[in-house]
């Protein structure tokens, strides 16, 4: 059985590919494997953005396809950045912008309550769907700390720890973090689902 990827992001793909790596008899593929044309992430919420790659991916390529969508939510932003967390700063902002923004924004804010929020979908060729979502509370730290994971990992402390997912490490995230608690409500689907012929 084989699903696709669906996404282009590196440090996304590692961390789906290592949960998943010994479920069924299932071959993963991704965009190098099979390109796929970009999609408009135009949706309000994470479920709508996950959603719509996953049906158009499937679509374009006739396979099943994983996808997800996930995100900062910061309490006294309202919820921003939220569905536009890799574009805060801009449309082709990188990390380190969109962390020097969301700083400057918290810079006399006490409240620094937040969440990682992920929403996983899984089409399959026939139209099947399923989702699941995952979240990580925590808190934004006063400044960046720590060089592994991507995105907002160096300022973001989980709740019950005193470090940055950037300072705690990617076996450590992998444990905890809102995108496995997404993709473990599929784990069980998907090891049924591998018995089939096809998906």
């Amino acid at each position: 059985m084989k699903i696709l990827l669906g996404t282009k992001n590196p440090g996304k793909i590692k961390e789906i590919l290592s949960f998943f790596f010994e479920v069924g008899s299932i071959e993963w593929l991704t965009f190098a494997d099979c390109p796929f044309a970009e999609v408009n992430e135009d949706g309000s919420t994470f479920q709508e953005n996950a959603l719509k790659k996953a049906r158009q991916i499937s679509h374009e390529t006739g396979l099943a396809v994983l996808a997800e969508d996930s995100g900062l939510e910061v309490l006294v932003l309202k919820g921003a950045p939220g569905v536009r967390s890799a574009r805060f700063a801009g449309e082709k902002s990188s990390d380190a912008q969109n962390i020097h923004k969301l700083l400057a924004l918290l810079e006399h804010q006490k409240d620094r309550q937040a969440q990682f929020t992920c929403c996983a979908v899984l089409v399959a060729s026939d139209g099947r769907e399923w989702h699941s979502d995952g979240v990580l509370h925590g808190e934004i730290a006063l400044e960046p700390k720590g060089t592994q994971g991507f995105g907002y990992d160096p300022i973001f402390i989980p709740s019950g720890h005193s470090k940055t997912l950037g300072e705690l490490g990617q076996a450590t995230k992998d444990l905890i973090s809102h995108r496995r608690k997404a993709l473990e409500g599929l784990k069980s689907k998907l090891v049924r689902l591998s018995s089939e012929d096809h998906l």
